[in-house]
C-alpha cells in the first residue's frame, strides 16, 4: 500500500484502479437498470445516465455557489454575519466603483466591436478567391489564450521614457516618425480602451466563422429576387442579409458578453490590475487571495454570478429557437 501511494507509479496505478471500479460499478448499474421490466427501466436508465453528471454539477458549481453566497455574508474570515456590509462596500468603494465601470465597458464594447468587425469582415470576403486565407487569418488570434495574447500585446503598447530606445512596436513606429512615445497601458481611462481591443483582436474570428456560416445559409433565390427588384447592395445587407441571420447575431454577441464578463487573464498580465484597469474578476482575486477579505471577494463573485446568468439563459433559449427554426 505504502508503494502505491508514495510513488508516482503507484499514484498512477492507484488511480487507473479506481478508474476501471467506477466503469464496472456503472456498467453493472446500466445492466440492473436494463433488466428492469418496462415501466421501472426508463427512471432507472436515466438515474444511471444523468446520475453522475448531476453528482458533479452538485459538486463542482451547486455546492461551491452556496457557499460562496453564504460566504458573502460574513466577515473577513467568514466568522461573523455581517449582512449586507460587503455588498455595500463592493458598491461604494471608489476603487470596486473603478472596477464595475470597467466591467461595463468592456461588456458593451467587445461584443459590440468584436460582432461588427467579424460582420463585415465576412460580408467582404464572401465567395472571394482567398476567402479560406482571410477566414485563417482572422481566426488565428483564437487559438492563443488570455495570457499569451496579453504578452504578445503588452509588447506592442510598451512604452519606455523620452530619448529611450522603444521595443514597444508602436510607440517604435511614433518615434520613427518623430512623435513622442505614448503610455498605453499608464494613463487612464484610455489603457482600459487599448486593452479591450486585445480581446476584440481574439473575438472577431469567432464572430466572423458563425455570421459566415449562417450568410452561407441565406437562400440565394430571395437575393436573387432582391436584386431583380433593384435592391442596391446596402439594401440587400441591411434588409436581407441582416434579419436572416439575426439569430445567429444575437448568439454571437450574448457569448462574447459571457466571456467578457469573466475577464481576467488579460488585465492581470498587461497591467497587473493597475492603473485603474482592474475589472470585477480582478477586485474578486485580489480581495480573497492577496487581501485575504473572503467576504468581499465572495460578494464580488456573486456579482459577476448574477450578471452572467441572465446572459447564459437568454443564450440558451435563443439556441433551442435556432433548433426549432431549423428543423
Amino acid at each position: 500500500m505504502g508503494f502505491l501511494l508514495n510513488t508516482r507509479v503507484g499514484q498512477l496505478v492507484l488511480a487507473v484502479i479506481l478508474f476501471c471500479a467506477i466503469v464496472a460499478v456503472l456498467l453493472l448499474i446500466a445492466k440492473g437498470a436494463d433488466s428492469l421490466r418496462e415501466r421501472a427501466r426508463r427512471p432507472a436508465v436515466v438515474a444511471v445516465f444523468a446520475g453522475p453528471a448531476l453528482l458533479l454539477l452538485a459538486a463542482g458549481l451547486i455546492y461551491p455557489f452556496i457557499r460562496t453566497l453564504w460566504m458573502s455574508f460574513m466577515d473577513n474570515r467568514s466568522e461573523n454575519y455581517v449582512g449586507f456590509a460587503n455588498y455595500v462596500t463592493a458598491l461604494t468603494e471608489p476603487s470596486n466603483l473603478v472596477g464595475f465601470r470597467n466591467t461595463f465597458l468592456w461588456v458593451i464594447l467587445t461584443p459590440l466591436l468584436s460582432t461588427t468587425i467579424g460582420l463585415v469582415y465576412a460580408v467582404l470576403i464572401d465567395k472571394s478567391r482567398l476567402e479560406k486565407v482571410a477566414k485563417a487569418l482572422l481566426f488565428l488570434p483564437m487559438a492563443i489564450s488570455f495570457v499569451g495574447a496579453g504578452i504578445i500585446w503588452k509588447f506592442v503598447y510598451d512604452y519606455k521614457g523620452a530619448g529611450q530606445d522603444q521595443i514597444g512596436v508602436i510607440n517604435a513606429l511614433l518615434t520613427w516618425v518623430g512623435l513622442e512615445p505614448v503610455r498605453f497601458l499608464q494613463d487612464s481611462w484610455m489603457n482600459t480602451i487599448f486593452l479591450i481591443l486585445v480581446l476584440v483582436w481574439i473575438e472577431a474570428g469567432f464572430a466572423m466563422v458563425i455570421l459566415s456560416a449562417s450568410i452561407k445559409a441565406v437562400p440565394e433565390d430571395i437575393i436573387e429576387a432582391a436584386r431583380l427588384d433593384g435592391a442596391s447592395a446596402w439594401q440587400l445587407f441591411w434588409s436581407i442579409t441582416i434579419p436572416s441571420i439575426r439569430p445567429s447575431l444575437v448568439v454571437v454577441l450574448t457569448t462574447i458578453s459571457i466571456a467578457t464578463l469573466k475577464i481576467f487573464d488579460i488585465t492581470r498580465t498587461m497591467t497587473g490590475a493597475k492603473f485603474d484597469t482592474q475589472v470585477l474578476a480582478n477586485l474578486m482575486y485580489d480581495e480573497s487571495f492577496v487581501f485575504g477579505n473572503n467576504g468581499l471577494g465572495s460578494a464580488m463573485a456573486v456579482f459577476i454570478f448574477v450578471l452572467v446568468v441572465p446572459l447564459v439563459m437568454f443564450n440558451i433559449r435563443q439556441m433551442a429557437k435556432n433548433r426549432e427554426v431549423r428543423g
